[in-house]
């Protein structure tokens, strides 16, 4: 399962409901991760007041380092100093390491834990796998912004699921050795070539994408490809060909090609009181589309 909860939904300048970009991601299976997208200021108290503990978090993603994104992790790395932090704290982003020295740099406190920045690829079109784990990878791709800017996906690992029948009509038995054929793909059993296709069934696991900051572009398009849920840039009501951001029907384009199931607008401008007229426009391109809240909260489950 993964349990979506937004914590910051603004653009640029809070306002009184939306507060600066920041978004939980909790993954539970065997284990548990909260993995953290942006981070802008105020985030720590955000965590608070939705029940979220900000010392779980083991793992932060930067989308870029304009102030609104990143500002929150000077206050909550020194805050998580002063609870006695003794794990690892991982922090993502294109030239993640510049900045990142330069935040633990400000101020006259002695860290008790390790931060680690891990530099993200923000030039070209691939793919690139930043960080994995036995249940899921984060993917990232760049983003068409006015600094370096990249979007990540949270992709679940496809699952595999014996099949006793089959199993048995290869003459086959249950075994340490169906582990080692999950991970392998094939092997030779009893002087048979098996692979997990023929005695086992697949279920794909989830996908959750998060666009960051960006014009309509490609990559956030074929990162998106058939994902459970988008997470997108939906600043502005219309174009505004000054800015780099999407309008509402341009996210809800990128969603609808992708095949995506389901839009989320977020990185809301002040200047819209009323989100609805957002969700109603973008509606006309892509049906499954709403509007993020502050504490909004979804779950996703495969």
């Amino acid at each position: 399962m993964i349990q979506i909860t937004f914590l910051g939904t603004v653009s640029g300048i809070p306002s009184k409901t939306r507060n600066h970009p920041a978004i939980i991601m909790e993954y539970s299976s065997d284990t548990k991760e909260t993995l953290l997208f942006d981070c802008g200021e105020g985030t720590q108290k955000q965590l608070m007041l939705s029940g979220i503990s900000f010392m779980q978090v083991n793992k932060i993603f930067i989308s870029h380092w304009h102030a609104d994104h990143f500002a929150g992790l000077i206050p909550l790395i020194q805050t998580m100093n002063l609870e006695k932090r003794k794990d690892e704290l991982t922090i993502f982003g294109p030239e993640a390491e510049k900045f990142v020295s330069d935040i633990i740099d400000l101020g006259y406190f002695g860290l008790r834990f390790p931060v680690r920045a891990i530099n993200v690829p923000f030039e070209g079109d691939e793919v690139t796998v930043v960080d994995e784990t036995p249940d899921f990878e984060v993917l990232s791709v760049p983003a068409l912004h006015t600094v370096p800017s990249v979007a990540y996906c949270l992709k679940e690992r496809d699952r595999w699921t014996i099949d006793v029948g089959k199993l048995k009509k290869l003459g086959l038995r249950r075994g340490h050795w169906l582990e080692e054929l999950k991970q392998k793909g094939s092997m030779t059993r009893d002087e048979k070539k098996v692979s997990i296709e023929q005695i086992a069934d697949k279920k794909t696991g989830l996908k959750v994408v998060y666009s960051g900051d960006t014009k309509p572009c490609e990559n956030i398009k074929n990162l998106s490809e058939a994902a459970d849920l988008l997470i997108h840039d939906g600043t502005f009501l219309e174009e505004d060909e000054s800015k780099a951001h999407a309008d509402v029907k341009q996210a809800a384009k990128i969603a609808k090609d992708a095949k995506v199931k389901q839009l989320i607008l977020t990185h809301i401008s002040r200047r819209y009181q009323n989100p609805k007229e957002l969700e109603v426009e973008a509606k006309k391109v892509f049906k499954n589309t709403k509007v993020a809240d502050d504490f909004m909260s979804v779950k996703l489950k495969s």
